[in-house]
């Protein structure tokens, strides 16, 4: 099973969107917990996503755009936007707030290739696919020449990759997805 396609079957993810809330974690095989901000990722945009948003140039891409919540704040500005996830029910959620999404990996043919003003790693995206080189070499053939790539990166001097696992810690055993690779910077 792909990275992608494992993220999306991750059945905690999809609860966790659908409710709004958590706690959610992704687990590395050694037990480390990295908590994942589900109510922030399902709220409104924030001050520092307004901040973000303001230094976006064009049309924008948002690569892995779980709920929607930047997607949604740049189409109500009438921006020309585009979110991409793996997760029906990130897909659904960011629908639901009137933003345009494809259910689509970064690793897939997508639409504008090499015409994107503006492409956005927020969240921690960084990771996705666990070869943060691979994904910035994609990144680079979706932006047009001199355009602009936003990726949020951890506060801490981090370069790891690692098999992972979304999971609810509090539902118990059961409460897990597959596994599959990510990386943090």
């Amino acid at each position: 099973m792909s990275g992608s396609v494992a993220w999306a079957a991750a059945d905690p993810y999809a609860t966790a969107l659908r409710t709004g809330r958590g706690p959610l974690f992704l687990r590395r095989a050694d037990g480390w917990l990295l908590p994942l901000e589900v109510e922030r990722w399902c709220g409104r945009a924030d001050p520092v996503d307004l901040a973000v948003l303001d230094r976006c140039e064009g049309a924008v891409l948002d690569v892995g755009c779980g709920p929607g919540r930047l997607v949604a704040e740049l189409a109500a500005r009438g921006r020309t936007v585009l979110g991409i996830d793996v997760s029906d029910a990130a897909v659904e959620h960011t629908t639901g707030l009137g933003g345009p999404v494809l259910r689509r990996s970064v690793f897939e043919a997508l639409p504008g290739e090499g015409r994107w003003d503006t492409v956005l790693l927020m969240d921690g995206n960084i990771g996705i696919g666990g070869d943060p080189a691979a994904l910035l070499e994609r990144v680079a053939a979706l932006l047009r020449p001199g355009g602009l790539l936003i990726a949020e990166t951890v506060p801490a001097d981090v370069d790891e990759r690692a098999q992972v696992e979304v999971v609810d810690v509090t539902a118990g055993p059961g409460a897990r997805g597959g596994t599959f690779p990510w990386a943090r910077l």
